[in-house]
């Protein structure tokens, strides 16, 4: 016969399963901090000894990590996504940062279009509220925090798409964005031209969102990646007129 009896599912299990989904889902993100042993037992209902059997199996499958004095955390497993070899090999080419442009344009594309059909009211409410937060950083006109919200409310779409693969795919591409390998992301707002272009894009592919077309969503950051992919080539231009620029001083330093 192929049936077998019901066995019930040990406490521990339900604690694996349940920790599994939330990062699969992207609810817990790499390296950030779980409660105390105490209080993420009483959140879940179970015995000490039940979590401390879950948090090893978590461990051992290497989605959990256990720091002396500091707590348990979700591993880091987005930065194995790329090794160190190739990482440096992204940042020693220019084919590469707009590769990683032209991929973010068609990845990021399909995203806000499956944000605006997929999302929840509660996944626009969160695109909307980093949109605000990107106007206010705008006025204050610090580069960093500028820059920082732009990452944020891009994955906010990718969040939103509701699609784990891309979710965690985009993550790891976002962390080596932050970690400077593709380009120099406060670069981008320096200039404040190019800022209000980019808030004026940043705008519209909000816009399109809260009213959920997809079509002009998917648009509005096709022409948002394209503007970034213009940009930096303007800037590489005049990297190199400005070292050209040098060398013609210097000769005429070295003349005089």
């Amino acid at each position: 016969m192929p049936y077998q009896k019901i066995e019930s599912e040990k406490l521990s299990q339900a604690v694996v399963r349940q920790i599994e989904v939330l990062i699969l889902q992207g609810v817990l993100r790499p390296g950030e901090r779980l409660p105390s042993e105490r209080e993420l037992s009483e959140r879940l209902g179970v015995s000490r000894p039940s979590l401390r059997e879950a948090v090893a199996e978590l461990q051992e499958a290497g989605l959990l990590v256990t720091r002396a004095g500091a707590g348990i955390f979700v591993a880091d497993v987005l930065s194995a996504a790329f090794s160190p070899a190739l990482i440096r090999l992204f940042a020693s080419h220019d084919q590469a940062v707009f590769d990683y442009l032209s991929f973010r344009r068609d990845m990021e594309g399909l995203a806000a279009e499956r944000a605006a059909r997929l999302g929840s009211d509660t996944d626009l409410k969160v695109i909307d509220t980093l949109f605000s937060r990107m106007e206010t950083a705008h006025q204050k006109r610090n580069p960093a925090d500028e820059a920082a919200l732009d990452a944020e409310f891009h994955m906010a779409i990718v969040e939103a798409s509701h699609n784990v693969i891309m979710l965690h795919m985009m993550r790891a591409m976002f962390g080596l964005l932050l970690e400077g390998v593709f380009y120099n992301r406060n670069v981008m707002f320096r200039q404040r031209t190019t800022r209000d272009s980019l808030l004026d894009q940043h705008r519209a592919i909000n816009a399109a969102l809260q009213a959920r077309n997809a079509p002009a969503a998917k648009a509005a950051i096709e022409t948002h990646l394209s503007f970034v992919e213009a940009a930096l080539l303007d800037q590489q231009k005049a990297d190199r007129h400005e070292a050209l620029a040098q060398l013609r001083l210097q000769h005429e330093a070295e003349r005089a």
